[in-house]
């Protein structure tokens, strides 16, 4: 059997008539840049996630970057952020003019260990990113008051974690703004680059609309100097087609993650995915630790099962910022996963039957 990581294909195949519809409209129109599609999404995504303004721009990296810089966060500042995650969480951070400030993970849910942040806020320190990786979203009564305590904003990069809740309340509506990706393999995924802000903050939307139209809310009335993120009138009018069906799509992953739970129960090689409670986990990713992880993969994907690593090399650790003079030990326990983290096949689409052959032939290489 061959188990594909992601299949977008069938995805597309299950809602072809909406699909093809919105794109033979955006074709129909010519409406290429902005517009009516794009204020579409923005308004429906507003309205279904419950906050006041959805910006829309270009891509998930972009959306953090102007969110930092509409902070007024640049030279001489620090931000704080996890040191398990995909680059976008600080490279921005860089490029606004500001320094990085790397806290290890937890243990168990592989999310910034929120124990740890006390120690590294500084008198330089204006902002925490906080990542709600694979959908598990953080402890944020916590990092709420801590961020309060402190006076610093609180940014959420949701990226991977659209729609889930902490408490009842959603992933991004806790902080000063927050940031989305709308990349294709995201629960809610373009057909191509896309991503958005949100916030309900009056002041801040305008200027975060502002920024990502170079800098003008009124064409050729350029107040500042900007720069150039927009989502593109194709992909906006692709989400609003998908959107009606993201509920479901999520509550799909939820289930199959209880099924590889299931399957998975009593290998005492790997550990499942602890969720968090009082927590809805929308399982963008659903990653195990396993010993042995690189020898389990490659015998997985000679039976036909894709797997990849998100991500196999802590941020601190990357030659990218070698610059700051970390060593591997001060962030133990990202420093461990990234050997031994897998993330095993996840969507919507995924059947029983694949999730068995799966938990089967994770069972057969253990034994």
């Amino acid at each position: 059997m061959r188990v594909p990581f992601v299949d977008l294909s069938v995805q597309y195949n299950s809602i072809k008539t909406d699909i093809d519809k919105a794109i033979a409209s955006v074709i129909q129109d010519a409406s290429f840049i902005g517009g009516k599609y794009v204020k579409n999404f923005e308004l429906a995504f507003a309205d279904m996630y419950g906050v006041k303004h959805v910006i829309s721009c270009g891509n998930g990296t972009d959306s953090l970057y102007i969110i930092l810089k509409m902070l007024g966060i640049g030279s001489g500042d620090e931000v704080i952020t996890v040191a398990n995650s995909w680059i976008s969480s600080s490279e921005t951070i860089t490029q606004a003019g500001s320094k990085p400030v790397f806290v290890d993970i937890h243990q168990d849910y592989f999310s910034l260990d929120e124990s740890q942040l006390a120690s590294k806020v500084t008198s330089r320190t204006k902002a925490l990113i906080v990542v709600h990786l694979q959908g598990q979203m953080c402890d944020m009564d916590f990092i709420q008051s801590f961020c309060n305590q402190h006076n610093i904003y609180l940014i959420e990069d949701c990226a991977q974690s659209h729609f889930s809740e902490y408490k009842g309340k959603k992933a991004g509506t806790f902080g000063i703004a927050s940031s989305f990706s709308f990349y294709p393999g995201k629960n809610l995924g373009a057909y191509g680059d896309a991503g958005c802000m949100i916030t309900n903050n009056d002041l801040l939307a305008e200027k975060l609309t502002m920024f990502a139209r170079h800098g003008a809310l009124v064409k050729h009335q350029h107040l500042i100097e900007g720069v150039n993120s927009r989502m593109d009138s194709m992909q906006a009018a692709i989400l609003s087609a998908k959107l009606p069906y993201i509920h479901d799509w999520t509550n799909r992953r939820i289930e199959n993650a209880k099924c590889y739970d299931q399957q998975l129960a009593g290998i005492d090689t790997i550990q499942t995915p602890k969720v968090r409670s009082h927590t809805k986990h929308s399982f963008h990713l659903y990653v195990i630790k396993a010993e042995r992880r690189d020898q389990l993969a490659a015998y997985l994907k000679k039976e036909g099962i894709e797997t990849a690593i998100h991500y196999p090399t802590a941020l601190p650790n990357l030659k990218a910022y070698h610059y700051l003079g970390h060593l591997s030990q001060d962030f133990p326990v990202a420093t461990s996963l990234q050997d031994k983290i897998l993330s095993l096949p996840m969507y919507p689409e995924l059947s029983g039957e694949m999730i068995t052959y799966v938990g089967n032939t994770i069972k057969k290489f253990y034994q």
